[in-house]
């Protein structure tokens, strides 16, 4: 109980409980179950796998496992080649689904249906594609060349590609439209008082599109980069990290650690993955509250 003073007199305040109006009490009780839910799925969890993750000797060994080395090589060849080319090509596509055409609505739904689409059967479906037996793709090969089409998946190199290929094909439609709407927010009459002036295509984007939309490109570079670090499904439906363990990013590589029964070097894993994760989080923060 707090004691007030009030001239020569000590007066006890009264305890908080008399002090609760019965809206607050009941604000309190009503958030207590999701204060409950969070402790219990999230910051557990969290420190759970910080405190298995707390040994030196697990970074020892992650550090003498070139599995780990290589996932760590692939994760930022799957962010710089992955990010970069998905965002340029939906601030190109943004444009081509602006227009105001019948035609382009209907391709725009066909367009967005693999990102509205479970990842497992559509990545599923992709790894049966190319399939060397009796995948569509080495089907066609074989019906017009009379050959056998490659291991699409047995190379190393072509499997880390088909995974970055299917991840922008997946996330592709989702920033389109972002930046399509980005787009959309532009005046009009800028291109209009543009085309007067005989600019060209060219001439518009530079000094007109690309000024009005650098902000909201910038921002979606940021955030995809962060959903792609915990990208789990691209890498491992398609490829499950093979061949031979060589096509893990930092997102699946704790699956492999658990499959050998060390749990400690899963969470090591995991936790090497926040000096990616934190600067980048820093940064969109930091965009976010200009």
């Amino acid at each position: 109980m707090a004691i007030t003073l009030s001239g020569d007199h000590a007066i006890p305040s009264p305890p908080l409980s008399a002090r609760l109006t019965t809206p607050q009490v009941w604000g309190i009780v009503m958030i207590a179950p999701y204060l409950l839910v969070f402790l219990a799925f999230v910051v557990y969890p969290v420190g759970y796998g910080l405190w298995l993750a707390r040994h030196p000797a697990s970074y020892v060994a992650l550090y003498h496992d070139p599995i780990f080395a290589r996932a760590a090589v692939n994760t930022l060849i799957f962010l710089l080649v992955g990010i970069n080319l998905k965002m340029a090509i939906a601030l190109f596509l943004s444009g081509f689904f602006a227009q105001q055409r019948s035609w382009i609505k209907w391709l725009s739904v066909l367009f967005i249906l693999p990102w509205a689409v479970p990842s497992i059967p559509t990545i599923l479906s992709v790894r049966f594609m190319l399939n060397p037996e009796w995948g569509v793709i080495n089907q066609l090969i074989f019906k017009f060349t009379a050959e056998d089409g490659p291991n699409w998946l047995n190379d190393p190199s072509v499997a880390l590609a088909m995974a970055i290929g299917v991840h922008i094909w997946k996330s592709l439609p989702f920033w389109t439209l972002i930046l399509m709407t980005g787009r959309l927010a532009i005046s009009h009459d800028l291109y209009e008082a543009a085309e007067v002036d005989g600019a060209s295509w060219s001439q518009k984007f530079r000094y007109i599109t690309w000024p009005s939309m650098q902000t909201l490109y910038i921002t979606c570079t940021l955030l995809s980069m962060i959903w792609t670090l915990g990208d789990f499904n691209s890498v491992y439906l398609l490829t499950g990290g093979g061949p031979a363990d060589l096509t893990h990013v930092l997102a699946t590589l704790g699956i492999r650690y658990l499959r050998l029964d060390q749990l400690s070097l899963a969470m090591a894993s995991i936790v090497c993955a926040l000096p990616f994760v934190l600067p980048l989080v820093y940064f969109m923060m930091k965009r976010l509250s200009r």
